[in-house]
């Protein structure tokens, strides 16, 4: 198959295949020779072409389809395009463009296009390569239909003979848009309009869910389905915040970020629900499909962009809350609840990671050394912290993370960065409450110290923690003045091991000598004292726990912040 092959099944698949243009050279690469299923109306100028376009989707409530002529010709459509996008009108426009093997050379007809039409498009986009054009054209077509207007996709011309081959089409196959019930105003999707989702669902042999951050408003009436279902639950990777209670007995883990393991993560179940999540977020690229042959994925998304661009048989673009609420009615009816829940961490299989890349947080542990929490902390993740050495020293991640863990209260709001010790966080600190994880998804350094600072300013009567590492705190060091000026009393606990270390573990798996130096002259606690927050160093086991012995107990009503600078010795191995 060729680009220009799965395009045409995109178009066809999308009901968009009467093609309306005024070709030029840089489209004959695809239009000549166009299949006969296909019907080609010619304009003999471009505000023509676009104008009957609208008129044809006007006339059958659809997205309708016209192709333009490089610069001269989306120019010569501006005017039509603004009617199309202030009559609410939705269009699918593909623009053409020079060869995209010599467009740094400005050659003749190159275009300079993804701005040439204003604000007038809802979408505009130039896939990085041309493997993404026919899943941009799929997903043109749901940004047109969901905010009602143009949506334009510029295609290089050498882009329709590339070849495509197991490519994973970014965009869903088909997208729900139920109304909000009458009078709410919840946009939570009704029941009936949600029968080919229950159909799916409730047709699963071994279903899944994978909780996302937008499910973070969303937790009872998702574990209520959860429940219902029986099955495990997985929280994305690199979520923002948590989507589901990570010491519920269903709850299976994080999900791993790259294919390979994503996939065997998910083995075992044919239907994939995914709830406040996009499908699904990936780090370092691996070949081949996000999930097995015959795996059905659907998704519940309240974010058009994130049911746009993800690769599902179903998504439906409602409130996860009300909709995950009027599903489990809708199952119940029809599904045996489960007669119980799994005991504490036997969970199947299908529903772990392999074990050396991380262990669910459902084991329960017995009450030991009088501290609260510690019958939260799960079995495994306790007896894979390394023991402390003797003297106290050097402390490891794990470490800092399991005495933490320990006394974090069930509505401590946890706030984390650090790239290199996420997944020791992920084992130990699992999310009890929508605020118990909180993150940067972007992924950029910085976030973490003032928004422990926002967070304790706006929720003054909880125990607020960030958590980050030196590298990371560096970014954001300066709101610690801000905490300390306005008594913003959060915990902010940096573990110093003076460097970047994901870089470094990245850079050695692909065998690379870094060239950075650590920063080993960097005082974080100076740094912090400096700013006017008060601040400790903490280089022992002893010293960790008798500074979290007295601050987490009044953490709460705590006015002062206090940032504590925890030295640890790098940990051999990261993988995201």
């Amino acid at each position: 198959m060729s680009v220009r092959e799965t395009t045409f099944d995109v178009l066809r698949r999308a009901g968009l295949t009467t093609v309306f243009a005024n070709p030029g050279s840089t489209e004959v690469a695809l239009l000549g020779g166009l299949p006969d299923d296909l019907t080609f109306v010619l304009g003999l100028h471009e505000g023509s072409v676009v104008g009957m376009a609208t008129g044809w989707a006007m006339g059958h409530d659809a997205p309708a389809l016209a192709v333009l002529h490089t610069t001269a010709g989306l120019g010569n459509a501006v005017g039509a395009i603004a009617t199309a996008r202030v009559n609410r009108v939705p269009l699918v426009v593909l623009v053409g463009q020079q060869d995209r093997r010599h467009l740094a050379l400005e050659p003749f007809l190159a275009g300079r296009l993804t701005g040439l039409a204003g604000d007038y498009p809802v979408w505009v986009d130039q896939p990085v390569r041309a493997q993404d054009v026919p899943g941009a054209v799929a997903r043109a077509a749901h940004e047109a239909v969901t905010f009602r207007g143009p949506a334009l996709v510029v295609v290089p011309m050498d882009d329709w003979d590339a070849p495509y081959e197991e490519e994973v089409l970014a965009a869903p196959a088909r997208v729900l848009r139920p109304p909000a019930r009458p009078g709410t105003g919840d946009g939570g999707a009704p029941e009936g309009d949600l029968a080919s989702l229950a159909e799916l669902v409730g047709g699963a042999r071994a279903p899944v869910v994978v909780a996302g951050a937008g499910a973070c408003r969303a937790w009872e009436p998702l574990v209520a389905l959860a429940e219902l279902l029986g099955c495990p639950v997985w929280q994305e990777p690199f979520g923002a915040r948590a989507g589901f209670p990570q010491d519920h007995p269903l709850f299976a883990g994080v999900l791993p970020a790259d294919r390979p393991r994503l996939r065997a993560a998910l083995a075992g179940h044919d239907v994939v629900l995914a709830v406040g999540a996009p499908v699904f977020r990936q780090y370092a690229y691996a070949p081949g499909p996000l999930v097995e042959p015959g795996t059905r994925v659907a998704l519940v998304t309240d974010d058009p962009s994130e049911a746009h661009r993800s690769p599902v048989e179903l998504a439906c673009l409602a409130d996860p809350a009300t909709t995950c609420a009027h599903l489990a009615a809708l199952l119940s009816a029809r599904l045996p609840r489960a007669a119980a829940l799994p005991e504490a961490g036997a969970l199947p299989e299908t529903g772990r990671l392999p074990e050396a890349d991380g262990l669910p947080g459902t084991a329960r542990l017995p009450e030991a050394d009088g501290l609260p929490g510690t019958d939260r902390l799960p079995e495994a993740a306790r007896l894979a912290v390394p023991p402390v050495p003797a003297g106290g020293r050097p402390l490891r991640s794990a470490h800092v993370l399991r005495e933490l863990a320990r006394r974090l209260t069930a509505d401590a709001v946890l706030v984390e960065e650090l790239p290199s010790a996420r997944p020791d966080l992920h084992r130990l600190v699992p999310a009890r409450n929508p605020l118990g994880f909180v993150s940067a998804a972007m992924g950029g350094l910085g976030f973490a110290l003032p928004a422990a600072v926002g967070l304790r300013m706006a929720l003054p009567g909880r125990p607020v923690v960030a958590v980050t590492g030196d590298g990371s705190a560096l970014y954001g060091l300066h709101a610690l003045w801000s905490a300390a000026h306005y008594r913003a009393g959060a915990l902010f606990v940096v573990l110093s091991n003076s460097r970047y270390a994901v870089l470094d573990r990245l850079a050695e798996q692909h065998g690379a000598k870094v060239p950075w130096p650590a920063f080993t002259e960097v005082d974080v606690r100076g740094l912090a004292r400096s700013l006017g927050c008060p601040s400790l160093r903490v280089e022992t086991h002893a010293e960790l726990t008798a500074a979290l012995d007295e601050v987490m107990p009044a953490l709460a009503a705590r006015e002062e912040p206090l940032l504590l600078d925890v030295t640890v010795a790098v940990d051999a191995d990261y993988r995201p």
